[in-house]
């Protein structure tokens, strides 16, 4: 029988009991104190995760001849036409490049100055260079190329080792204190994650309603009105337990943070910005603006969120996939921004994109296989847009960046770079961004730059 340790119980134990809805997870106890706020501004980070793999080779494309014909040449039938891309010139390069058809706001964004793009972002422990990679000389993540383990990595920023926490949960651990209140800092519409975990900070994982009760309970009749009564009486009852009892206190704060939102979120008026129907990313974004609207009533001056979206795991028919997917992505992403922007607080809001891996640069047929480096975004009003950060590859299959000789491209910017650009950004100081994320240090550089 598998040995589960105190916060695997009470994580298992809480999301049972509240049946996949409205599930938190707090410290390894649900002991949380309400620590006094010592700061007025307001900062939330929104974190898109594409789940899959996104080939971000297709979504940043070279447009000048040269690197347009090297692209079209290496893609071969993945390749798009080079009259159907959305050019764009970023500030310090000196070279064109174009975004994928469908990423029409995204492009209108970037020339305006709200969005930027982080060239090649990866799990890296140390810089490393191809000979290190194919000679073993330098230390690289382990399970490289697996969905699962680099899922976890890009959430963790923990990448020699399974980890307990995720770089999210560690940032909001650090800020606890200045900003931390009586409600959760981090709130996840994408289910339980590793993302949102801390030791500290509490959080609350939800599949999509946060202020969802548990089923059967607290629905309006009567009945589950006494029902929802009932289990709270037992809650407080004293087992002599001290799991039992930390179990209780989990779900009895699960509770009272659903109803605390719910009531908070009443109190909201309804937004102008029309969101897309029938996105599923698009229906956790519109969440996010309407909790972000009653951050007053909450009591919050700093957020983080996680939202997801599947599908990126383009091993066939890659090119339909990507037309829908990067169409809901643009749409719901602009959505979101013009929602901050009505609530007058984009220039407070910074919303980013992880993925697992990038993918090869060869095609396999009509799709592509697992890779490493990654193009990511950034979007919003504290974002140095228009312009590329980190270094671009050298987009040549076998050449100095690739890893193998299909096109994997070792990153030229390492995930705790691009994650502590954010944290910092979000209050975290340079000197606890190493703590947060463990190789740093590693990398002359700490932070990239994309942030104002």
């Amino acid at each position: 029988m598998a040995k589960w340790n105190r916060r695997e119980f009470l994580r298992t134990t809480c999301c049972s009991a509240a049946a996949g809805f409205a599930a938190a997870s707090f410290s390894r106890f649900g002991m949380v104190n309400a620590l006094a706020q010592t700061a007025t501004d307001y900062k939330a980070l929104v974190c898109v995760f594409l789940f899959g793999g996104n080939d971000s080779n297709n979504m940043v494309i070279p447009f000048d001849t040269a690197g347009y014909g090297a692209y079209k040449t290496a893609r071969g039938g993945l390749a798009l036409a080079q009259g159907s891309l959305l050019p764009i010139t970023p500030t310090t390069l000196g070279l064109p490049f174009a975004l994928h058809p469908k990423f029409t706001a995204m492009q209108t964004l970037f020339n305006q100055k709200q969005l930027a793009v982080v060239a090649n972002v990866g799990t890296l422990i140390q810089p490393t260079t191809r000979v290190q990679f194919r000679g073993r000389g330098a230390q690289v993540p382990i399970n490289l190329f697996s969905h699962s383990d680099q899922e976890a990595q890009m959430q963790t920023a923990i990448l020699n080792k399974v980890a307990e926490t995720g770089w999210a949960g560690r940032t909001a651990d650090k800020i606890q204190q200045s900003f931390g209140g009586t409600f959760p800092i981090i709130i996840s519409l994408a289910g339980t994650n590793i993302f949102c975990e801390g030791v500290v900070a509490p959080s609350i994982q939800s599949n999509g309603n946060p202020t969802r009760l548990l089923n059967g309970f607290g629905g309006g009749s009567a009945e589950s009105t006494d029902r929802l009564s009932a289990l709270q009486s037992l809650l407080t009852f004293d087992t002599g337990l001290s799991l039992v009892q930390a179990a209780s206190t989990t779900t009895g704060n699960a509770i009272q943070n659903g109803q605390m939102l719910a009531a908070a979120l009443a109190s909201g008026t309804p937004l102008a910005t029309v969101f897309p129907k029938n996105s599923g990313l698009s229906n956790q974004l519109q969440q996010v603006a309407k909790i972000i609207q009653v951050r007053a009533a909450l009591g919050l001056q700093r957020q983080i969120f996680f939202v997801s979206v599947g599908g990126y795991d383009t091993h066939s028919d890659q090119l339909a996939a990507h037309d829908n997917l990067f169409n809901d992505l643009n749409q719901s992403l602009s959505a979101f921004y013009q929602a901050t922007v009505e609530m007058g607080v984009a220039p407070n809001v910074t919303t980013f994109t992880l993925s697992d891996f990038g993918r090869t640069w060869l095609p396999n047929s009509n799709g592509t296989d697992h890779a490493w480096g990654s193009h990511l975004m950034a979007m919003g009003g504290a974002v140095k847009g228009g312009d590329f950060y980190g270094t671009f590859p050298t987009l040549v299959a076998g050449g100095p960046d690739d890893a193998t000789s299909e096109g994997r491209w070792i990153p030229t910017t390492s995930l705790d770079q691009y994650a502590a650009t954010l944290a910092n950004w979000f209050g975290v100081a340079a000197a606890d961004l190493p703590s947060v994320f463990p190789n740093l240090g590693n990398f002359a550089t700490p932070t990239v730059g994309f942030m104002g």
